[in-house]
């Protein structure tokens, strides 16, 4: 058989050829043109090709990195999710929801409990949809295929369980599987029944890919935190709170610039949740993108992104550089979290560990960048609904004070210190314990100084945040007449303030003047009009006043009259003159428990 079949395909060939010859010998121009259309080109005809193309402007291509994330103006990135969701429901798409007024009362009470309405949560489902709060742009950004697998770290203390669970639900939902190690639950001590054993049962849906590690006694958020991400299996470890829903794609884009550089702690924008009918919104509005600060009492504030580093992307949803961050929700390598030390473990249970991490991350040689493309919605408690217990037990100072006094004792130069002083001068009076493990933390990393951060990172601010002239005077303003202070009576700027009898627990009666005529109270400002004295926010930029201090008298020097008494607990300015009802003193405070 195989004989014949190559007998039938000699005889083919050999007829093939007698066509063509054929054809060849009747039409040979015709025959030979048809050939030379094939042929490649002659050198001489080559050379001149070659010339006529380097004539057209060639057009350069974005080399796309296997490393590195890149953009596709009206193509989905490689990890966007393929549908939107389209549910209905209780809270759907993020829209608000009101629990029916037969179950107020129970729904008020939840909030007492919790800080969150329980009855609208529990009746909103796990697995709800949200709207995308993204730039349009961050849909068409592809990702390097072999980014870091992270583990996603949430300690929680007596949360709601179904505002816990939905924050698993989600970033199991819309996390590309292929980066999602686990989510760790660390529970810090809790004793509410619903987050025992059944907890446990619960997750087992999962199948292992949540797992949950318990302290047998309360170790607070900081070092809870810690201990999550020594446990934590991920190359990445991302920090979220307890109370949270993720948004589509959300992980990719902070695991893109850890993988480029392993010492880039990356930050999402986040979006409010109401905690009273979980609506779901953007908390920036407009174009503008903004970056983490903070002012000199080390209140955490925000400001515009410099046009100096908004100028450096290509692109208005590349991720850029941040002087410091919120504190809850991050992502960062875990060995170089680790090596930082983790959290300073000094620090008690909740505040200051955002700047903390933040200086040392900078000052040490680390970076951080905000990410536009990464979203997570975070609800917003009405307040914080538990104590601190034990942790908190004989300590000199309110926690928060402490734990500012060792960041800015560990990380501040002298000068920048005497600012933080300035600001709360009784945090002179707090313990912040030893620091010397973290000084030493300090120079092991040959970290630079607080004066190079601030001329490199926050140099924005200072616009907002001038330094600080020293303190003329300080403490209790007490009334020569009524032996009454000035307070501002618990009210928030702007606001009328008054005087009331002095109780020299500082707080509302701790009063500033400074060098350059400032009047303040916390982060606030006095001023006054011809008819009120008011408590009102301090002009952004300025550290100067309308106040002078001269024979016990306050003077405003806009007006030229005095600070005086008024009507009842009033105050209001009138003409300078011998009268006690209008001569003041400042009476140094030494709070209570600087003294136990």
């Amino acid at each position: 058989m195989a004989v014949c079949r190559r007998t039938r395909v000699i005889k083919l060939v050999i007829v093939a050829c007698l066509i063509f010859g054929g054809f060849y010998t009747a039409f040979p121009d015709e025959v030979r043109r048809f050939l030379e259309a094939f042929a490649p080109p002659k050198q001489h005809e080559a050379s001149k090709l070659n010339e006529e193309k380097s004539d057209v402007k060639q057009v350069v291509h974005r080399h796309k990195s296997d490393h590195e994330p890149y953009l596709t103006p009206g193509n989905p990135g490689n990890f966007e999710p393929l549908r939107d969701d389209d549910e209905e429901g209780p809270g759907e798409r993020g829209v608000p929801y009101h629990v029916e007024s037969a179950r107020a009362d129970e729904a008020d009470q939840s909030i007492n409990d919790y800080g969150i309405n329980m009855v609208a949560s529990d009746d909103i489902s796990l697995d709800r949809s949200i709207p995308d709060t993204r730039l349009p742009e961050c849909k068409n950004w592809h990702y390097p295929t072999n980014l870091p697998k992270a583990s996603v770290v949430i300690v929680f203390h007596n949360e709601g369980r179904s505002v816990l669970m939905r924050t698993v639900h989600s970033i199991i939902n819309r996390t590309p599987g292929t980066f999602l190690e686990e989510v760790l639950l660390v529970d810090d001590f809790s004793d509410r029944k619903e987050l025992g054993k059944g907890l446990e049962n619960y997750i087992k849906i999962f199948r292992g890919q949540v797992r949950l590690i318990r302290n047998p006694e309360r170790q607070g958020l900081i070092r809870s935190r810690t201990r999550g991400a020594k446990e934590a299996r991920g190359v990445v470890v991302v920090f979220l709170d307890a109370h949270c829903e993720v948004n589509k794609n959300w992980l990719p884009p902070l695991l893109a610039p850890i993988y480029r550089n392993y010492t880039t702690m990356t930050v999402p924008i986040i979006d409010g949740i109401d905690h009273e009918t979980f609506e779901y919104r953007p908390v920036y509005q407009g174009k503008e993108h903004f970056r983490g600060i903070f002012e000199w009492g080390m209140l955490y504030k925000e400001t515009e992104l410099p046009e100096k580093e908004a100028k450096k992307r290509e692109f208005d949803s590349e991720p850029y550089p941040s002087p410091t961050h919120a504190g809850g929700l991050f992502a960062i390598n875990r060995d170089y979290f680790l090596s930082l030390g983790g959290y300073d473990p000094g620090l008690l249970v909740w505040g200051g560990e955002n700047f903390e991490l933040s200086f040392k991350i900078w000052q040490c040689g680390g970076s951080i960048l905000w990410v536009p493309c990464s979203r997570v919605g975070h609800v917003y408690r009405a307040f914080m609904p538990y104590g601190f217990g034990s942790l908190t037990k004989g300590r000199k100072g309110p926690i928060i004070t402490i734990n500012y006094k060792r960041v800015v004792e560990t990380w501040m130069d002298d000068e920048y210190k005497e600012f933080f002083y300035t600001r709360e001068p009784q945090a002179r009076y707090a313990d912040m314990g030893n620091i010397t493990a973290q000084l030493q933390l300090k120079k092991t990393l040959e970290c630079k100084s607080f004066d190079w951060y601030m001329n490199n990172v926050a140099y924005d601010m200072l616009q907002k945040f001038p330094k600080l002239p020293k303190n003329l005077e300080e403490g209790s303003l007490v009334s020569y007449g009524m032996k009454f202070c000035l307070d501002t009576m618990g009210r928030a700027a702007p606001a009328v303030v008054g005087v009331s009898p002095c109780y020299g627990a500082a707080n509302n009666q701790l009063v500033r003047l400074n060098a350059a005529g400032q009047l303040g109270i916390g982060e606030r400002c006095i001023d006054a009009t011809m008819n009120s004295v008011k408590l009102i926010f301090c002009p952004s930029g300025s550290v100067s006043g309308p106040w002078t201090y001269k024979d016990s008298q306050l003077i405003h020097k806009r007006y030229k009259k005095c600070l005086a008494i008024g009507s009842g607990e009033s105050l209001t300015l009138k003409k300078c003159q011998d009268d006690d009802s209008m001569k003041w003193k400042f009476k140094k405070i030494v709070p209570q428990w600087a003294t136990r």
